[in-house]
């Protein structure tokens, strides 16, 4: 087993992806790469009935988001999903998430906000979850009340770092959090080197890779700090209850395992979904991986279901 390649290594060399999202690229020729790829990666998601850029401000942060109301939500207010993109904490953006977001949004019939916090290595630890508390903290104290957000009923939610911010409101929030959606969850950034088989190692994310996430966002904070690496939270009593999607050929799904293990030990609900035979990322690629829509629509109706 452990001398298994990644089945998808192949394919990304042949499409030259490889060379697209090549670890050794600069930030700003990542950044750019994803942009540019979109296009190549996604299919449209179905359409919503509202979707629009909006301002969150808290104190003295002012955070961009998008609004999505779905056709049929729930009036004159309903339950949203707060939502954060993933990317290491150095990619991602609102137009990079769109697609996702639009689809959760669809498929549940929930309102979903996404939140566009700042990214390393401009702005390290804590830009991200400064800006990720504070859009948060806003919508649960009505700033989103014109397009219908009850704050009285709001899930996090999020991929890969977004989902390890989302990890964090959750503890620092609990009680404000009625559930959570950890699409492969990046639960720590203490150990990145660690023993893993080798087809863990995907195109998308890396051993390699991990190590350029920790330089740029860790940099001299402590990787230990609950914030940074979830698992290290001592109290997980009373956070909600959580919808985890886990990628098998992922270098993340041991930690994740372990995360939901904790809370279950902490009495939280857990319910973990493992997707076979795709690589961390196969969310963000609708039209490569035939597994993306399905596996999205999975969470969207888990999310739906959670406030029924």
């Amino acid at each position: 087993m452990n001398e298994r390649t990644n089945p998808m290594e192949d394919w990304f060399a042949q499409s030259g992806l490889n060379d697209l999202f090549a670890p050794a690229k600069t930030v700003s020729g990542l950044r750019d790469a994803l942009k540019n790829a979109q296009d190549f990666l996604e299919v449209a998601p179905p359409p919503v009935a509202r979707r629009e850029d909006v301002s969150l401000s808290q104190g003295e942060l002012t955070v961009p988001a998008r609004v999505y109301v779905p056709h049929g939500a729930k009036e004159p207010k309903g339950p949203t999903l707060v939502f954060f993109h993933g990317g290491g904490f150095i990619l991602g953006s609102l137009d990079g998430y769109d697609p996702m977001c639009q689809r959760l949004a669809a498929v549940s019939g929930l309102r979903v906000v996404s939140v566009d916090y700042r990214l390393a290595p401009e702005h390290p630890f804590p830009a991200a979850t400064d800006d990720s508390f504070a859009a948060f903290d806003a919508i649960a104290a009505g700033a989103l009340d014109e397009y219908g957000v009850d704050a009285d009923q709001l899930a996090v939610g999020g991929d890969s770092a977004g989902s390890n911010i989302s990890a964090s409101i959750a503890r620092e929030r609990r009680g404000q959090v009625s559930f959570q959606l950890l699409l492969y969850p990046l639960m720590q950034l203490i150990k990145v080197k660690k023993p893993r088989p080798r087809w863990q190692d995907g195109p998308f994310l890396s051993t390699a890779t991990l190590k350029e996430i920790r330089k740029h966002y860790v940099q001299e904070a402590d990787p230990a700090d609950p914030l940074i690496s979830p698992l290290m939270a001592e109290d997980l009593k009373g956070v909600a209850p959580v919808y985890m999607l886990a990628a098998e050929l992922d270098p993340l799904t041991d930690e994740g395992k372990v995360y939901a293990d904790r809370l279950e030990a902490f009495g939280v609900p857990v319910e973990r979904v493992m997707h076979k035979g795709v690589p961390h990322g196969f969310l963000s690629a609708s039209r490569i991986f035939p597994a993306c829509i399905p596996a999205l629509e999975g969470a969207a109706r888990a999310l739906a279901k959670a406030f029924d």
